[in-house]
Parts: structure tokens; sequence; C-alpha cells
């Protein structure tokens, strides 16, 4: 056995109400002031909500605004008061208690993001990864892949009832690959093991819980060539009860959940958090434009895997490195001339990023940074940074 395991959390996960709420602050502002700048924190304990950080942009805000943006964000993503969980054992918004430390950003910042050529500065240093493997048909790895469909089915089951389940759910999925050159090429041979915890009501007997999720499991969508119900290990709500849940017995706060965002634990990944912040903060663009590179120079066939690492000096518009690492399954070019070309043909400044995925114009018809923060900030192929539109830029290169 060769085995690799990634997990996911659902929106309901205090954390992740923490990157939600958040980014929700952000699409609020950005579609009043598509020049806004935010970089707001959320911190989630008990019934207490902390919004803290700075935003320089043209609104008029109260704290009251804000207190309405967690309470309607947070009944959106099933905390909107269930009566078959207690007070004692999920959060109900009416309890919620909202403080609000927003400050101005600092003008030294200012001055080197808002260049008067038009360009964008990067609005801090920092590195980013974007990584993309022929493993999955979206061009992300197995064992992240495969969690998010059980996460989703379950969480989206326990949305549509509230008399079952409640909506902080975790998964986990351990993909078995057999050797370790077949997890260097991308050959994925069993899921080996699964984990989900679903917080359920108290009237459910475990038998009844583990019953519930282990049909939602069979009908999640696992591919039948990795998944056999009979081989794969499956634990569900492993201690025997899981009906306390929420920030009430776990707190949540923006930006801890890093690996689940992004790839899952397959690649590096950057020092900073998306969810938060506007897309002049590179932690957030960087990212993306980096998955897109990946992902397109996969998709060409140039390789099986491959990782892109890009860094930026704060108020400095290109980047300061652009590398590629195709790990060893590169199919023709190297990845020195890769690099090369990824630097001499993507301009990368964050005006460059933004233009190109519409990142200050968050809506309902095209993407919003809460269901990024909800959903993954890469890896759903709506998202604009997923589209398959430089394959043929790198396909010339073969």
């Amino acid at each position: 056995m060769y085995l690799f395991t990634s997990e996911v959390v659902s929106p309901g996960h205090p954390d992740k109400c923490a990157d939600i709420i958040a980014d929700s602050i952000v699409d609020a502002i950005l579609k009043k002031d598509p020049n806004g700048r935010v970089a707001s924190e959320v911190f989630v304990a008990g019934k207490h909500i902390v919004i803290g950080g700075e935003v320089n942009a043209k609104v008029d805000f109260t704290h009251q605004d804000y207190r309405d943006i967690v309470k309607t964000t947070l009944k959106n993503i099933g905390y909107n008061g269930n009566p078959y969980f207690t007070r004692a054992q999920c959060l109900h918004p009416e309890d919620v208690e909202v403080d609000v430390f927003l400050n101005q950003q600092s003008p030294d910042i200012n001055q080197g993001v808002d260049q008067s050529s038009g360009e964008i500065g990067a609005g801090d240093q920092g590195i980013m990864f974007g990584f993309a493997s022929s493993e999955t048909e979206n061009l992300m790895p197995a064992a992240i892949t495969y969690a998010r469909m059980l996460c989703d089915k379950v969480y989206d089951y326990a949305l549509k009832n509230p008399d079952k389940l409640g909506v902080d759910i975790k998964t986990q999925v351990t993909i078995d690959y057999d050797t370790k050159a077949n997890f260097e090429s991308c050959k994925p041979v069993a899921i080996h093991t699964i984990v989900v915890s679903a917080p359920s009501v108290e009237s459910l007997k475990i038998e009844e819980v583990r019953a519930l999720v282990q049909g939602l499991i069979d009908e999640a969508g696992l591919p039948k060539e990795l998944y056999n119900k009979e081989k794969t290990i499956i634990y569900i709500n492993p201690t025997g009860r899981y009906v306390n849940h929420s920030s009430l017995h776990d707190s949540g706060l923006t930006g801890r959940k890093l690996i689940v965002d992004s790839f899952g634990g397959y690649s590096p990944i950057g020092g900073g958090a998306q969810s938060s912040k506007d897309y002049t903060k590179v932690d957030r663009s960087g990212l993306y434009a980096a998955r897109w590179i990946a992902k397109n120079i996969v998709a060409s066939g140039l390789a099986k895997k491959c990782i892109v690492q890009l860094s930026y000096a704060i108020g400095v518009a290109k980047p300061v490195s652009v590398s590629v690492d195709c790990m060893g399954t590169n199919t023709s070019i190297n990845d020195d001339e890769l690099s090369t070309f990824v630097h001499e043909n993507f301009a990368l400044t964050p005006r460059w990023i933004t233009n190109k995925f519409n990142l200050d114009k968050p809506s309902n018809d095209t993407f919003l940074y809460a269901d990024v923060a909800a959903r993954g900030q890469v890896g759903v192929s709506s998202y604009p940074w997923e589209k398959l539109d430089a394959v043929e830029i790198f396909s010339k290169l073969k």
C-alpha cells in the first residue's frame, strides 16, 4: 500500500463560518465599490463573533450593517434557528453577538498599491502555489476531490433535512496508490478509507445515523473503479455520538483551513489565506493565477502534474519570481523552459490577474467570494480561474 489522505469541512464548520462571513463582507464592499480595499479577520467563539482589520472603500456601512451581514450569512449556511437542536447543542442566530473593529487601511500600503499608471502594486509580499494533477477530470488531486464530493452530499442533505443532521460536517478520504511510483505518476488504485463526521439530532440512534450517512456515501458518485463498499474502510461518527456542534463547541478563525481550501496537502501552499482579502492581496489573486497556469499546463499534455510558484514584493506589480515544477512528469519541454515561458508570456501583475478573472466584480451571475470560501478556493469548474483557455498557447510547446 501507498496511502495519501485529504480532509474537507462543510460551510457549517466554525472555521469555514469565519471565512464565509469575511468573504461576505468582501462581496458587499466590492459590489458597492470595485476599487475597495479589504483585509478583515473574523473570530467565532461561542455566541460571539468578532470582526477586525482594515477597510478603505467608498461605502458607508455602519456597525449594524456588518452585524446584519453576519446574521444573514449564518442563516444561509444553515444556522437558522433549527428547532431540532437546542440552544445548548447548536448556534442559533438570535443569540449571536457581533463586535466590529474595522480601521482604515494604512496609507503606506495605499501609495504602493494604487499606482498613477493604473497598475496595481501587490498588496503585500508573499508566496503562492498553484497545483494541478491529472488524477481527476477537473485536474485536482483524488483524495480532496472525493472528500469534497462526500462533504457536499452530506451537507446538502443536512440543509434539506434539519430534523436529521446538522451542518457542521467533516469528511476525509484516504487514497491507496499501491506504490510510490503510482503516486508520482497520478495513478490512484482504490479508495482505502472514508471518514464522515456529521452532527445528528438527539433522537437518532447511532445505528440510524450510520445507515443514513452510508446511504449518502453510496449515492455521492464516487468512481466505481475506486470505491468498493465491501472493501473500503468506513468510519461514520466514530466516537459514537456527535450531537453538540457549531461554534458553541469549537471556535473558528479566518484562514485556518488553507489545506482544505487548496489542494488537500498534495502541494505546498503559500503563507497567507485567501478569504477576507480583496483582489490586490496576492495571497488571493496569486493563488488563482498559479492554479490557472498549472491547470492549463497539465490540460495541454505537457505534464501529468504541475506546481507553479509565484512571489511578490509589496507595492511592486510584477512577480519577483515565477517557477514551474512538473515533478518529473514532463512529457516534452523541461521545467526551466516552462518557467521562462510563463514569465515572458503572462504579466501576472495584480491588475492583469484582476482583469483576466474579473476579480473586482463579484456577482450572483459570475462568482461570489463567499461561495468560493464555502466550496474551496480552487477546483470548482465554474470559477473563472478554472477555465482551460490557455491550452492552445501551451500546446505549441510540445
